[in-house]
């Protein structure tokens, strides 16, 4: 498990902090330009190259071998996982402007003393304990966000807690009015707009810092680096409300259900929409992702069920409807029985049929069971 904790590092500490990831940018570019000449840099390659690099530079040497070869190493990871995964795209070079520092260090190359982070090269930063470790930490990567807050992230063992066994079962349809409609109505997650409550001062941020940004005369002025700073807050202010409600829902969700049917839906298209603004600020992406961490780690039985045609079909005859149903239809009406529902409700079911029945598809249901009597009965 990684525990997170704030760090307070001083002036000095910081300028360390900031030098050694300098430097440990120069070895992923370098590593990065090895690549694009032709050449797979393996992590054997690399550890030559960061030897060579640190006889003949002296500047390296000032800094941490430990960190700069963790910086080897992750590149090296990153490569083969883009050779591995189809799509994925190599390692890119990482710039002073668009590139935020992270640091990691193995056991050797860190300690905790006094209640502060020891780094190599006499560096000590002061951390914000909110919580015990449980284990003594093996490794630790130190990152600042776009804020300039400093972090560290302690990877540590922590005993399995036994989940209480249960027998619910709930579906999950995603949608941008409701944020999750599911299958029992206690268990709903609403849309909160915590994005839209901040509208108005993050508007006013904004041209701030329209007002001070100075083009392309030269270097951008302190103040326009405050404002970006205020707009920044602001951005993740509403992030971590929006993280905080979907830990929550999530694991109220996963404590009570031992299958989870959850549509496997994809909210990318919806960046293209009128509806933008609203889905962005619902996060839909980000309660996806923490009920399944939370499905899996608990022990849960997890189901991605794809979301054709689940809007369309009867959750009581399982009947598929003749026309698409539009946006503005809040209301599902079977034509071969006359099931009333709402639209969303009615897409939840559905979808906990189709996990019940052992299958990812509606139309897998449909070829396999040509006769669906007991559907509504299941529910």
């Amino acid at each position: 498990m990684r525990y997170n904790f704030r760090l307070r590092p001083g002036a000095i500490a910081e300028r360390a902090l900031t030098a050694e990831w300098h430097r440990c940018r120069f070895l992923w570019n370098e590593a990065v330009h090895q690549q694009k000449s032709g050449r797979k840099p393996t992590f054997g390659k690399l550890s030559k190259l960061l030897t060579d690099a640190r006889s003949r530079r002296l500047w390296l040497r000032d800094g941490s071998q430990v960190a700069q070869q963790q910086t080897l190493r992750t590149y090296g990871q990153a490569l083969d996982h883009s050779f591995k995964v189809k799509g994925r795209g190599r390692p890119t070079v990482k710039t002073r402007k668009n590139s935020r520092p992270s640091l990691e260090y193995t056991v050797r190359g860190f300690a905790i003393k006094a209640g502060k982070l020891a780094l190599p090269k006499g560096v000590n930063i002061p951390v914000v304990w909110s919580r015990d470790l449980p284990s003594e930490p093996t490794s630790v990567r130190v990152t600042q966000d776009s804020l300039g807050h400093w972090y560290a992230s302690f990877v540590v063992r922590r005993a399995v807690e036994a989940t209480p066994l249960v027998e619910g079962s709930i579906g999950i349809d995603w949608g941008v009015s409701t944020t999750a409609t599911t299958t029992d109505p206690l268990y709903d997650l609403p849309y909160l707009g915590h994005r839209k409550r901040c509208a108005a001062e993050l508007a006013k941020a904004q041209r701030k810092m329209s007002r001070r940004r100075s083009g392309k005369r030269g270097p951008q002025s302190a103040g326009y680096a405050r404002a970006v700073r205020d707009a920044a807050k602001l951005h993740k202010k509403a992030v971590r409300q929006n993280s905080h409600d979907a830990r929550l829902w999530a694991k109220g969700l996963v404590e009570h259900h031992a299958l989870i049917a959850v549509e496997d839906f994809k909210p990318k298209f919806l960046a293209k929409s009128k509806m933008a603004r609203k889905a962005a600020d619902a996060a839909i992406g980000a309660a996806k992702r923490e009920l399944i961490f939370r499905g899996e780690r608990a022990g849960r039985t997890v189901v991605m069920v794809r979301p054709a045609y689940t809007t369309m079909t009867c959750s009581s005859c399982f009947a598929r409807a003749k026309q698409r149903l539009e946006l503005d239809e809040r209301t599902f009406l079977c034509d071969d029985c006359g099931h009333t529902d709402g639209r969303d409700r009615n897409a939840a079911r559905v979808i906990l049929v189709v996990a019940e029945r052992g299958h990812t598809c509606v139309d897998d249901v449909r070829r396999s069971q040509p006769s669906f009597g007991l559907v509504a009965g299941a529910l």
